[in-house]
C-alpha cells in the first residue's frame, strides 16, 4: 500500500510506504489528511488507521527544475500506449526525425508506435511516407510526471493532484 506526500503547501511531493507514512506522522512531522477506512495498522501498543493521503507540518523546499527525463516507459505512457501513426496498441517508440538524420532522444521527436508501422516506416521520416501523426508530440506536464510513484496512483489522491496541476 503506498500513501501521497504532500508538502506544506498542498503540492505532491512524493509516494512512499504506508510504513515510511506512518513514521512521519507519529513523529509529528506530517498529519494524515486521507485514511484507508477498516485496514487498520496494529502494532504491540495499538493500532493507528492506515493513511492513503498525509500532509508534512513544515514547508520542504525541493531543489532541481521541472526537467521530466526521457525514457521509453514515459513516451509510451504519455501517448497512453496508442500509436501515434495508426492508434493502434504501441509497444515501440519511434524517432519522428530518425536518429541516422541527426534525430534527437526529445519529447517532441519521440511517438508511441506499433510494431508494425515501426518496421515500415524504417529511417525515413512521416512526409517522406506520406504518413500524418495523429498527435503532436510534446514534453509532458502536471504533477503526476513530477513526483515518481503517481503513475499507479489511487483514486483519493486525485483531489489532491488536481490542485497542483
Amino acid at each position: 500500500m503506498r500513501t501521497l506526500v504532500l508538502n506544506a503547501g498542498y503540492e505532491p511531493l512524493a509516494v512512499v510506504s504506508f510504513k515510511r507514512a506512518l513514521v512521519l506522522v507519529m513523529n509529528d512531522k506530517a498529519t494524515v489528511v486521507e485514511r484507508l477506512e477498516g485496514e487498520p495498522v496494529w502494532a504491540a501498543s495499538g493500532s493507528w488507521e492506515r493513511p492513503a493521503v498525509i500532509i508534512l507540518t513544515r514547508y520542504v523546499r525541493v531543489p532541481g527544475s521541472t526537467h521530466v527525463p526521457v525514457t521509453r516507459r514515459g513516451v509510451l505512457r504519455r501517448d497512453a500506449q496508442r500509436c501515434g501513426y495508426c492508434e493502434k496498441s504501441a509497444t515501440t517508440i519511434d524517432h519522428i526525425l530518425p536518429r541516422s538524420r541527426g534525430g534527437a532522444d526529445s519529447w517532441e521527436n519521440l511517438v508511441a508506435c506499433c510494431l508494425r508501422c515501426n518496421n515500415v516506416k524504417g529511417d525515413r521520416t512521416p512526409q517522406e511516407m506520406g504518413w500524418e501523426l495523429r498527435v503532436v508530440p510534446r514534453p509532458p506536464r502536471g504533477p503526476q510526471w513530477m513526483v515518481r510513484g503517481t503513475d499507479r496512483s489511487d483514486p483519493r489522491w486525485e483531489p489532491y493532484l488536481a490542485l497542483a496541476a
